[in-house]
């Protein structure tokens, strides 16, 4: 561990990693796009899931909000992705050492599984495809992993800060 967190604080210390920690406004602005990101992409994707476990929307043909809200979703976790990077670029070791952090991505993993599976399967089923308001229990199932899994990706974020470190 104390090899990664040596490589981390020489990532910190790269020009542009110390240009975005010792910046008064760098960090704060790369963080606001991380959150509003966080907020298009995983807002979007709450959106849908609620309208999978039938919750929202129920008149609205599944595939129409997909189609519609996929290139948001995207933009927004592209936002998320560029600004995450050059967080933690400006904070690696901190960031590595807390214990939320690994959580975090586990969760973002098995999210991004999820919605994978549910891209590439669940989605091209031929009962997904109608516009009828009973949906396949694998979408509903779906749907749920998604709003549990996103939640939990936004809590250990949010913790990273205040978990410092492993005790």
């Amino acid at each position: 561990m104390s090899a990664i967190l040596a490589l981390a604080e020489k990532i910190e210390q790269t020009p542009i990693g110390a240009a975005i920690a010792e910046s008064r406004y760098a960090f704060p602005i790369i963080e606001g796009v991380h959150l509003i990101g966080l907020a298009v992409s995983v807002g979007l994707i709450f959106i849908t899931d609620l309208r999978l476990i039938g919750l929202l929307f129920r008149q609205v043909p599944v595939q129409d909000i997909l189609r519609q809200l996929r290139p948001f979703v995207l933009a927004g976790f592209m936002a998320v992705f560029v600004s995450g990077g050059l967080l933690f670029w400006a904070e690696a070791a901190t960031v590595l050492a807390s214990p939320a952090f690994p959580f975090k991505m586990v969760f973002i993993a098995f999210a991004g599984c999820n919605a994978l599976y549910f891209e590439l399967v669940i989605a091209r089923r031929a009962d997904m495809q109608g516009p009828g308001d009973v949906l396949p229990r694998a979408a509903k199932l779906a749907g749920s992993a998604s709003l549990v899994l996103w939640s939990l990706v936004i809590i250990f974020g949010r913790l990273i800060p205040y978990l410092p470190r492993w005790s």
